[in-house]
């Protein structure tokens, strides 16, 4: 299991999308106020569509709340500042991975105590970033491939013809 952060998310659609990809993978959302929407918005639960009631949400009132609230957290930080790739680490069961709001990023003044576990997503130079909801379920799919995909489904069926 593994938990995804997100610091001062500005857009529902995608904390909605990051919510149902955390139902679908049984990940913990953890969302770190101020949020740039309410929790209770259209927009939000349309994106996570009829997962939002499944999923295991919890909000902070800041980020040194959270920290306080998860003091053993072993936090990945996904910035695009980071040296090191999101492939290149050993993702742990239990740990967070935690993501900056979509205008800014996590700021520096937090990642320089994550000099460590600060991981990034490789793009092509002059990009500024990859869309949240996508870098989440990137950063996710990795810690859960290397954990081995405990308890998924990871075979289909054809609805009216056999493989």
């Amino acid at each position: 299991m593994i938990n995804i952060v997100l610091l001062e998310p500005e857009i529902p659609a995608n904390t909605g999308n990051i919510g149902r990809t955390c139902v679908a993978t049984g990940s913990r959302l953890h969302l770190i106020e101020p949020l740039g929407f309410s929790i209770n918005e259209k927009a939000l639960k349309r994106a996570g569509l009829d997962y939002w009631e499944h999923l295991d949400v919890t909000v902070y009132e800041s980020f040194d709340d959270f920290i306080e609230k998860n003091p053993d957290a072993k936090i990945y930080m996904a910035t695009t500042k980071s040296k090191k790739r999101y492939d290149e680490v050993n993702y742990e069961d239990g740990c967070y991975i935690m993501f900056g709001k979509e205008s800014a990023g996590i700021p520096e003044e937090i990642l320089l105590d994550y000099k460590e576990t600060a991981v990034r997503i490789p793009m092509l130079p002059n990009i500024r970033s990859l869309n949240l909801s996508n870098s989440a379920a990137i950063v996710a799919y990795e810690a859960l491939r290397q954990q081995g995909f405990k308890e998924f489904q990871t075979e289909g069926q054809l609805h009216r013809h056999e493989w």
